[in-house]
């Protein structure tokens, strides 16, 4: 079967006879022609007796598809994806999501994986409305699923339902009145300076270093990991430029950050004074400082601080107070700015945190001011 096509969009003629092309003017049979519809599906038509009545119906479909108002493409949009399958949408869905680190499309996948797509996988996009969401959510939670887990698993649905709801899918958003699983993190242990610095005197020059720069200047584990010399780019500040990624063991972007972005945050002495120490004893490649133990070609991992904290934990060669953990390093640094009096605004900047939200949830409770006391200052100006 041989087939003519015209211009792109509009389809194509053709005859299902034996005969060549050059001999269809002279064929009995009649033509058929062949083009996409308005959920873009292919259609074939047949029963045209000239080659030029097929030209003209697939003129008169392509000039209809051309001049459709907005409202019928907005219905053709609907009725496409309307009809797919939640798997289907949702993998559509996962292609676009280029902007995610590594680690992050991996919990991505896990969570498609192992708890939307096993709850949703065939439901028609069309039929989700805030029934089937608040369904999903109370599924997870009969199912003893972890409210961290359940949360970040709800987000995922949210932003694909958003998308959908976008294209006009939806006349109401189904997520309209659903009440989110409420994670409420358990209130962070933090070190006393004291309790810091007896941590701080344990461990081989790595874990110092590493402690140090986690307590000091508030990096992730990854970020410290990746410390390099070149990067102290005045007395007292360091710019912190990429991290070990905890999946690949390579460096790579900050946590919600573009490549090439950076932060720069407070040096204080101690610290820089610690670089400097290590660099000029173990001396550095390319600038870094921490490099793979067995191999110096490859980057520090970030577990091998994790392994060393649990092996000085066990061994009791360092007193580590019950709930304090690696990341409870960090949470110093906070709580040391705030306790200071330092706006919560440059702590969320230097924390690296995607919105100051996540900052103020996490340390409200360490920020000096009290009602009270703001009662106090109020009623100061009011006499005044």
């Amino acid at each position: 079967m041989t087939t003519r096509n015209l211009a792109r969009g509009m389809g194509t003629f053709f005859k299902s006879c034996d005969h060549p092309q050059a001999r269809w003017s002279k064929c009995p049979h009649d033509y058929k022609i062949r083009f996409r519809g308005p959920s873009g599906r292919q259609i074939q038509e047949s029963g045209f007796g000239t080659q030029e009545k097929a030209i003209g119906r697939l003129t008169e479909v392509y000039d209809t598809k051309r001049k459709k108002p907005h409202s019928q493409a907005k219905a053709e949009r609907i009725e496409k994806y309307g009809r797919m399958s939640f798997s289907e949408y949702a993998a559509q869905w996962r292609t676009g999501q280029r902007h995610l680190a590594e680690s992050s499309a991996k919990q991505l996948d896990s969570l498609l994986a192992n708890h939307l797509l096993p709850a949703l996988r065939s439901r028609r996009m069309n039929s989700f409305d805030h029934k089937v969401v608040e369904d999903f959510v109370r599924n997870m939670e009969t199912a003893g699923v972890g409210v961290a887990t359940q949360s970040n698993a709800f987000d995922k649905l949210a932003s694909i339902l958003l998308d959908a709801h976008r294209l006009g899918i939806f006349d109401e958003s189904p997520l309209r009145g659903v009440k989110p699983p409420q994670y409420k993190p358990s209130r962070s242990v933090i070190p006393t300076p004291s309790q810091l610095a007896a941590i701080r005197s344990g461990g081989d020059d790595s874990f110092q270093l590493l402690v140090g720069l986690m307590s000091g200047c508030g990096m992730r584990n990854g970020e410290a990991a990746a410390v390099n010399i070149r990067n102290i780019v005045a007395d007292d500040v360091y710019r912190v430029t990429e991290q070990v990624n905890q999946t690949t063991k390579t460096y790579g972007p900050l946590k919600h950050r573009n490549p090439g972005e950076y932060r720069d945050v407070p040096l204080p002495a101690s610290v820089k004074d610690a670089i400097e120490l290590y660099a000029n004893r173990y001396g550095t490649i390319d600038g870094y400082l921490l490099r793979h133990p067995k191999d110096a070609t490859r980057p520090f991992p970030p577990y091998l601080l994790q392994n060393q904290w649990q092996r000085l934990k066990k061994g009791q060669e360092l007193t580590i107070p019950e709930g304090v953990v690696i990341y409870s390093l960090r949470h110093f640094f906070a709580s040391n700015c705030l306790m200071h009096n330092i706006p919560i605004t440059d702590v969320a900047e230097w924390m690296g945190h995607k919105s100051i939200d996540i900052t103020f949830k996490i340390y409200r409770h360490l920020m000096p001011g009290t009602v009270g006391q703001a009662a106090r200052v109020l009623d100061l100006g009011l006499a005044a």
